[in-house]
């Protein structure tokens, strides 16, 4: 099926009919936690297509690029106002050896990537690379160590090489390279996945090695970075539990990765495309898990870390399906559709909601892999619903959340299961603008929702809707277009502003006094 034509689908909206009606409440007058704007990062990993291709094409290219990042990409990329990149991964993290990353580019060795795909890896990205494109986007950088099979002096020696501003033989190396001024790192995570591809750990044991490692790990004062604990997935607290009382001094945070499978079976995910309604609701089902997982981890911070000084930080989190037909496994291809942009709008939702701790996530992963921003195709490149959602929700960047209330909700049920028709969140933007985020999970049945909005008038309300006809509706390079977002706007009867919510939908919008 079409996906709605933007001037179809405001019609639509226009002209749909009244439904059991919704109750947003929004207290403007007790004004929250602010909206870290790092919930909003972004991963980039050594990953199939996610760096080289996806981001790297180098110099010689004649792909148009900027010392070898491919223009369109980054140029979308800073459209999203990107605030912070995770790198070099991920599982590639504990293999990758930064020296292996540095001087020149014809004479840097060539590993295999056994992480991801058994390919060739010839270490053209590096650390003067990555740091290159971090300076390129306008965004800070979150690096990586390798806890797994690297050592403390590996580690230490390469935040020396990034951050030193002394004449040390290190130092001096950058300068060689090419960088004479010291590199910020704001983000430095110890190892990854220690329970699973970063040494297969248990808690206790990576607690030790973590403060054995972060004892090394100095740099000049005013560059040290926010250091994090590298924690659990899933249903598994043991790690915050074990961290938060046992972790170094300084520590920043503790990480926490989750991803969403339609089937909650690893091993038969479900399709990315040409799923049935019962995989729609299950994925709605699955990604909603999250909330729980949150307030669970942020229980054992709250009794541990009263202070509040630990941050839970999920730089893991998307949707993970089954790789399109026909592409390498190990490149973790998939598809991204409607229903990824709603599974981005819920979570976003959910981390507003727990803006006290969650200081800053990343999505897997930006280019090419999981549940992307972009696809590209060697010179071509397309923007995925996922993209479209992150650039609606920028407004609450750095927004000071509002409680917020859904009220007299409808549940959206299938084959006797329910989960929430609407998800909602609020926040006042730098800009002293209210901004209003719905999302309608249900891909059947439209919805109207009154906003009850406490401490100031709402005569109108203007944004984007994100919808369309089918539920795996998806930007291909012959239709790039076929899905983004459409002008939105309503206006208040009586004093009452209601938004007409249409099915399977993302809506974010400015309230006007």
């Amino acid at each position: 099926m079409k996906a709605l034509q933007p001037t179809i689908l405001a019609l639509a909206i226009l002209a749909a009919p009244a439904f059991a009606q919704v109750n947003v409440s929004i207290d403007a007058t007790k004004p929250g936690p602010v909206i870290n704007k790092n919930v909003y990062g972004q991963f980039a990993e050594h990953l199939g297509t996610g760096i080289y291709e996806g981001l790297w094409v180098g110099p010689d290219s004649k792909i148009p690029n900027t010392r070898g990042w491919r223009n369109d990409v980054v140029g979308a990329l800073k459209e999203l106002k990107v605030p912070l990149v995770r790198w070099p991964g991920g599982c590639f993290a504990d293999e990758y050896h930064w020296r292996d990353g540095i001087g020149p580019r014809n004479k840097r060795p060539v590993k295999v990537n056994t992480h991801w795909g058994g390919v060739a890896e010839d270490n053209a990205v590096g650390t003067h690379e990555f740091f290159d494109l971090v300076e390129i986007l306008g965004t800070e950088a979150y690096v990586n160590g390798n806890l797994g099979s690297g050592t403390p002096q590996e580690m230490a020696e390469w935040l020396e090489y990034m951050t030193s501003d002394t004449k040390s033989t290190l130092a001096e190396q950058r300068r060689k390279n090419g960088r004479k001024e010291p590199y910020k790192v704001a983000f430095f995570g110890i190892g990854n996945e220690a329970w699973g591809c970063g040494g297969n750990m248990k808690p206790e044991y990576y607690a030790n090695l973590y403060n054995h490692y972060a004892t090394f790990l100095k740099t000049p004062p005013n560059a040290r970075p926010k250091m994090i604990a590298s924690g659990g997935n899933d249903d598994d607290t043991r790690w915050t539990e074990v961290l938060s009382r046992e972790a170094a001094r300084g520590t920043d945070g503790i990480s926490f990765h989750f991803y969403t499978l339609p089937t909650g079976v690893w091993e038969k995910k479900g399709a990315a495309t040409g799923f049935a309604e019962n995989e729609w609701f299950s994925t709605m089902q699955q990604t909603l898990r999250m909330d729980g997982h949150i307030r669970r981890n942020v229980a054992i911070l709250d009794k541990n870390d009263p202070e509040k000084k630990l941050g839970f930080y999920v730089d893991e989190w998307g949707t993970w399906y089954d790789v399109e037909p026909g592409t390498n496994p190990g490149f973790l291809f998939q598809r991204n559709t409607l229903r990824d942009a709603v599974v981005a709008a819920l979570n976003f939702n959910i981390f507003h909601a727990h803006a006290e701790r969650v200081r800053m996530t990343m999505i897997a992963q930006m280019v090419n892999v999981l549940q992307a921003m972009i696809i590209t195709d060697k010179e071509k490149m397309l923007l995925t619903p996922t993209y479209h959602t992150y650039k609606m929700y920028i407004p609450f960047q750095d927004a000071t959340s509002l409680p917020t209330a859904v009220n007299n909700d409808v549940a959206y049920s299938v084959d006797n299961k329910s989960i929430p028709g609407i998800s909602a969140s609020s926040a006042r933007g730098k800009d002293g603008k209210i901004y209003v985020a719905l999302v309608n999970t249900n891909p059947r049945q439209p919805s109207d929702v009154s906003i009850d909005l406490k401490g100031q008038a709402a005569s109108s309300a203007t944004g984007q809707v994100l919808t369309a006809e089918a539920m795996d509706a998806h930007n291909t390079f012959d239709k790039p277009q076929a899905i983004k977002p459409a002008p939105y706007s309503a206006k208040a009867v009586n004093g009452k502003l209601t938004l007409k919510v249409p099915a399977k939908s993302v809506v974010v919008v400015a309230v006007e006094s």
